[in-house]
């Protein structure tokens, strides 16, 4: 909402303008009148919408043209004086100020009038037969209201208007020619009507309706409240109410009926509670919450976010087969201006058979968003409502923000539980193959991925004591001479050769000796293609010899070239050696570590699945 209104009063001389201002403020009509009053401001706490409101005069003889639009140009909202007495006041309103004023403001975006008859007090009749016309011709108009600067009659109320046109004004919510919502209201209700719909079963039972009034008015509804809601509607239309609850087009009448009747602040409570500005668009401050973000640093999603992604999952995955069809992502992402997730997840993440991302899939991609691009993940879950549906104040507190890796190294621990593992290597030395493997696909199901849905990123869980963690391959593009920072900043670095081919593994050495060597990123050298014939590499150390050479562990073969889905092990060393980079290349090549490791990892995987099972009964 509007951090202040800024209301002119124009028109004819003598219609009483200053008069009005005089008498608002000294709540008496003035025994001399200036030619102009001075600009004065009323603070929030004297005002109904608790916002400072700035009242500016105009006179025709101590002001110039120019002085005239400069205010026009500033002015939030324009009263349009005339003098209930005078006709000629009166048709000045059309023949000149309404042109004048939308000649100085933007087509798009037109200053709310208000129409403001003076002098009641001197008339028997009412000028509103003239008016109403006038209101009908030009939608810009919000209102109309005859006053009495002598008597004090409507003063207050004047203003009042005057302020409820800016800070909630019916242009962008009603067409009052078609006497219907434009398409950008509709747009934004039926974005709140689906978020609030918690269940996903396009209707707002009572308990979704009691949430979404206290939600939006800090209260619930009396039942007996609730059933004159619905009576309402159902007294206007057929299918505004079903099984008891408020259907879309139930929601979209009510508003329509509350716009209709002048009580648009309702309509501007549920809009501005999610989210919405003046023009209908999200706001930045929504979307974008202040989350800070010191040097070696990373971000996760809490367990909170996790409990809300999950419900968001479940409400959409309408077959309860822990995946979403492409109708269920479609429906899921209705409430997003754009669809966000391009056929590159799916290669991203863990698919079923028939190509559609699973429940851990789903939660690994919103992991992988958070990791890299946090901005994103706000803005995401300022779509889906994360802060309305659990009562934050953003969803900035989604966000957990890891301690500096130094003092992970330093205490020989660590809170995270995303790690960062960077794929290097020749090019077609087998590193897309090596992250479509952690996804579970073998060399047959690889070689449907068509090449412009190809992922240059791979995220999935390990397990490593007994832990779930996530695990985020990407593939650095292969030029060992330019490797950026964002290239070298990782958790563990693999370094992936082709045993079949004799100049794959050079690139491996030339980048660990450049880049490597002297950093305390654990590196693991792979052999991949494992399943070809493996010649002698041109280099002037072996790859076993190299890794005994600089303290590696030795080489690990892999191939995706399996039957079933390739093994995960090589994997869950990875994640080890992420989460213990203190740990020397000697502890790590003791076969009881990793034998601990992995054993907690199958042990954890076996539990997590009849957990998983059992969750799924319950669902």
């Amino acid at each position: 909402m509007r951090k202040d209104v800024r209301i002119l009063l124009v028109g004819e001389p003598k219609v009483g303008k200053t008069s009005l201002i005089m008498s608002l403020v000294s709540e008496e009509f003035p025994d001399e009148v200036p030619l102009r009053a001075e600009e004065i401001t009323i603070p929030a706490d004297v005002t109904p919408e608790r916002v400072p409101t700035h009242i500016v005069d105009y006179s025709e003889a101590e002001q110039s043209d120019e002085q005239l639009y400069q205010e026009i140009s500033k002015a939030n909202v324009i009263c349009i004086v005339y003098s209930v007495n005078n006709k000629k006041s009166i048709e000045k309103v059309t023949s000149h100020w309404i042109p004048l004023i939308n000649d100085r403001t933007d087509k798009d975006s037109r200053v709310p009038l208000i129409l403001v008859g003076n002098k009641s007090d001197l008339v028997e009749h009412s000028s509103m037969e003239t008016i109403l016309p006038i209101m009908n011709q030009f939608s810009e108009i919000e209102t109309c209201v005859e006053c009495s600067a002598k008597n004090l009659k409507n003063i207050s109320e004047l203003f009042y208007y005057a302020q409820k046109a800016v800070l909630h004004p019916t242009g962008p919510l009603y067409c009052p020619e078609e006497k219907e919502m434009k398409p950008s209201c509709i747009k934004a209700l039926t974005r709140i009507f689906k978020i609030s719909d918690l269940d996903n079963d396009g209707i707002l039972n009572d308990n979704e309706l009691n949430f979404f009034q206290r939600t939006c008015f800090n209260m619930p509804l009396a039942p007996q409240a609730l059933e004159d809601v619905k009576n309402v509607v159902r007294r206007n239309m057929t299918d505004g109410v079903k099984d008891n609850g408020l259907t879309l087009k139930g929601f979209l009448f009510l508003h329509t009926l509350f716009i209709q009747r002048g009580r648009h602040e309702t309509t501007w409570t549920v809009l501005r509670r999610f989210g919405y500005d003046d023009d209908l668009e999200l706001t930045q401050e929504y979307l974008f919450p202040l989350l800070k973000i010191p040097p070696d640093c990373t971000t996760e999603l809490n367990h909170n976010a996790y409990l809300f992604l999950q419900s968001v999952f479940d409400k959409h995955d309408k077959d309860r087969d822990c995946a979403l069809s492409p109708d269920e992502l479609k429906d899921l992402f209705k409430v997003f201006p754009y669809m966000p997730w391009g056929p590159d997840v799916n290669n991203t993440v863990c698919t079923n058979e028939q190509g559609w991302i699973t429940y851990q899939g789903y939660l690994s991609q919103w992991t992988l968003t958070t990791y890299l691009d946090v901005q994103r993940c706000l803005e995401y879950l300022g779509y889906l409502g994360y802060s309305i549906i659990h009562e934050q104040d953003s969803q900035a507190a989604a966000v957990t923000v890891t301690r500096n890796k130094r003092i992970d190294l330093q205490k020989k621990q660590t809170q995270r539980n995303v790690f960062r593992c960077n794929v290097l290597g020749a090019r077609g030395s087998g590193k897309s193959g090596f992250l479509q493997a952690f996804l579970g696909r073998n060399l047959a199901r690889q070689r449907r991925i068509r090449e412009d849905h190809k992922s240059y990123y791979a995220i999935s869980t390990a397990y490593v004591y007994g832990q779930e963690k996530y695990l985020l391959l990407h593939e650095v593009l292969p030029d060992v001479d330019f490797l950026s920072e964002a290239d070298l900043a990782c958790d563990v670095v693999c370094l992936v050769y082709d045993i079949s081919n004799p100049r794959s593994f050079e690139y491996c050495a030339k980048a660990y000796k450049k880049y490597f060597m002297d950093s305390k990123t654990p590196c693991m050298i792979i052999a991949a293609k494992s399943d070809l014939h493996e010649v002698r590499q041109h280099y002037s150390l072996s790859p076993l010899d190299f890794c005994r050479r600089h303290k590696l562990h030795p080489p690990q073969p892999f191939t995706c070239n399996t039957a079933d889905a390739p093994s995960k092990d090589i994997y869950t060393k990875l994640t080890t050696m992420a989460m213990y980079p203190h740990m020397t290349q000697t502890d790590l090549k003791n076969s009881t570590f990793w034998l601990r490791a992995s054993v907690g990892a199958t042990v954890f995987a076996v539990l997590g699945f009849a957990m998983y099972k059992a969750l799924l009964k319950q669902r």
